[in-house]
């Protein structure tokens, strides 16, 4: 069977088909290609960011503009763009690994990364026309010119469809006269090119626009000063103000009203780019955590030889190692599927919309739990470096500054929360993602009579995969029973959403942990990943512990009486290990690895 024919997932089946470990892609099946890109991409890192943090720490944005143009010189910028415009034209998952090792030496010059390659080019690659894309994007992706990427608006922060900011056509009808005022605007201060988000007249949903920027001679645009914030401090971030701002019309970017379409779809490509984002800081917050922990001796004992220590490292790899499974997890079922479709005639832009457009359920998923685990990250290596953690010469307290933002931005996880739940509904709506029959068939598990065998689990990962099929019948249960009792009416009751979301998050970041390590365990052995296989097994005990309890909380707040019993001894049943691991154990073993080798090893 060949890649493009085998059945790969629609975006939310994981939840209710079972996937073999032999049909997720992992780190470890990275090209010869992929592997030299990465290795060029550390060697960027390590020489052009890294020995400049106190720089970029002093907000020196002078250097995030010329460490971009370097990057532009490389080919970096460009990865993800089609060679018939100048870039690489490489697949999704090289675009994810550029963005992984290229956005851990300093948050700033992440974010201008991300903004450029993502926001800033990518609308314009995706829904330009012919000749829009000839003009603008050779020069985007080499470098040549940065993009910024304008629809946040005072007073309009998640609803990106309420901006006030108007366009209205000229009377000679060749250009759109824009008039607002733009908020938070990464590389603002730097950037040419602009795409702007405005409404027509009364228009239910905002157009998109692409704008020429010259200070030299500005046409009524304005920038605000560059704002003082908490991390990502030599990102240029500024205000952008319109003053009857001439476009011209040939410059609309789509169709009019289209510009709500194309602001989803690029926050659903920057969700998954900004999980990869996060992923490489893990490693080497996580590095540094144990070289520290190493070398600093408490009561004449190294710190990484007590027990308080190790829990830390052995939960701040694992999970890296999960976000990192779980994102190249995705970006293949992304990459694989763009190829489906451009092998059955889409153009290119039509394939990479629709492929990332497949997944947007599992890039909210992504965005939530990566983001999360890299603050988490941060903030334990703080802790591991004890009160010099604290201090601004230790390279903790600028990664946990830097870590923040991460929730917030490409939608607030908040937002991403109650999206997953809601996108995986629709899906079911329309009939892309069956959870009405496995939903019904839990329900008529729950009454029947348990099963008192014991099972077989000799084999490596059975019990754990097992527990896996249970837990995705606990978000069946709870979702099926929240949307016959709700209906339509389920998005406003966003609490229960959020619990709802939480478990469909766990369930698939502790799967794609298992099924990467079975998958490797089977092609170098089950001693050579011992580690691995702790650290799999360990997830999975977490997020057991969390979906109990949002589970929990979800059944007592909408049932009671019998259905409540009912479905509280379900949850019961489908949270039970037959065996439980020895916690301590597992995060012993991937400790002492951690350890012996000195740094993230995985």
């Amino acid at each position: 069977m060949s890649e493009l024919t085998k059945d790969i997932l629609r975006g939310g089946q994981f939840l209710v088909k079972e996937t073999k470990c032999e049909d997720i892609f992992t780190p470890e099946d990275f090209s010869e290609e992929q592997t030299m890109m990465r290795d060029a991409v550390k060697e960027f890192n390590d020489r052009e960011v890294i020995p400049y943090k106190d720089r970029f720490e002093k907000r020196d944005f002078a250097l995030t503009e010329e460490t971009m143009r370097k990057a532009g010189e490389l080919g970096f910028l460009g990865v993800a763009v089609p060679e018939a415009y100048g870039g690489l034209g490489m697949g999704f998952v090289s675009t994810m690994l550029t963005c992984d090792y290229i956005s851990s030496g300093t948050g700033s010059f992440s974010t201008a990364f991300g903004a450029h390659t993502g926001i800033g080019t990518m609308p314009i690659t995706l829904y330009g026309t012919e000749e829009q894309k000839q003009k603008y994007v050779p020069a985007l992706a080499m470098g040549e010119k940065f993009g910024a990427y304008c629809l946040t608006e005072p007073g309009a922060g998640s609803d990106a469809n309420s901006g006030k900011t108007t366009a209205e056509l000229t009377e000679d009808g060749k250009h759109y006269k824009i008039n607002g005022q733009k908020m938070w605007i990464s590389n603002a201060g730097f950037a040419e090119i602009f795409i702007v988000f405005a409404r027509i007249e009364d228009d239910k949903n905002i157009t998109g626009f692409i704008l020429e920027y010259d200070k030299n001679n500005p046409n009524g645009v304005t920038l605000g000063e560059e704002e003082h914030k908490l991390g990502i401090r030599a990102s240029s971030t500024r205000q952008v103000f319109f003053n009857d701002t001439l476009i011209p019309v040939e410059n609309m970017l789509s169709v009019r009203g289209g510009g709500f379409k194309i602001a989803m779809n690029a926050l659903n490509v920057g969700r998954i780019k900004l999980a990869a984002a996060c992923l490489d800081s893990q490693r080497r917050i996580t590095t540094s955590a144990v070289e520290y922990a190493n070398e600093r001796k408490q009561f004449k004992t190294p710190i990484a030889e007590f027990g308080a220590i190790k829990m830390k490292l052995a939960e701040m790899a694992t999970s890296a190692y999960v976000g990192e499974s779980a994102s190249y997890r995705a970006a293949k079922n992304i990459e694989d599927r763009i190829a489906i479709r451009e092998a059955e005639g889409n153009s290119h832009q039509e394939a990479e919309l629709k492929g990332v457009e497949e997944y947007a359920i599992e890039c909210s998923i992504l965005k939530v739990a990566v983001s999360e685990d890299v603050q988490n990250c941060a903030d334990e290596g703080i802790q591991i470096y004890g009160g010099m953690g604290f201090s601004e010469e230790t390279p903790m307290e600028a990664a946990w500054r830097d870590a923040r933002i991460a929730r917030i931005y490409e939608g607030t996880n908040e937002i991403n929360r109650l999206l997953s739940v809601g996108m995986l509904v629709k899906k079911a709506m329309k009939g892309h993602v069956d959870l009405l029959n496995p939903a019904m068939a839990v329900k008529d598990e729950l009454m029947g009579i348990p099963s008192f065998d014991t099972p077989d689990y000799s084999e490596l990962f059975s019990e754990e995969k097992e527990m896996i099929a249970k837990l995705k019948k606990v978000f069946l249960m709870v979702a099926g029973a929240a949307l016959q009792k709700f209906g339509p009416e389920l998005e406003k009751h966003q609490q229960l959403l959020t619990a709802a979301s939480d478990i469909l998050i766990e369930i698939y970041m502790a799967e794609s942990g298992i099924l990467r390590a079975e998958k490797n365990a089977k092609r170098f052995g089950e001693d050579a990943q011992k580690e691995q296989i702790a650290m799999a097994k360990l997830y999975l005990y977490n997020a057991v512990e969390i979906i109990t309890k949002s589970a929990r909380e979800g059944v007592i707040s909408f049932t009671e009486g019998d259905e409540q019993r009912m479905m509280l001894m379900g949850l019961k049943r489908f949270t039970k290990y037959t065996n439980y691991p020895n916690v301590v154990a597992l995060r012993n073993t991937i400790a002492e690895k951690l350890k012996a080798e000195n740094k993230y090893c995985f």
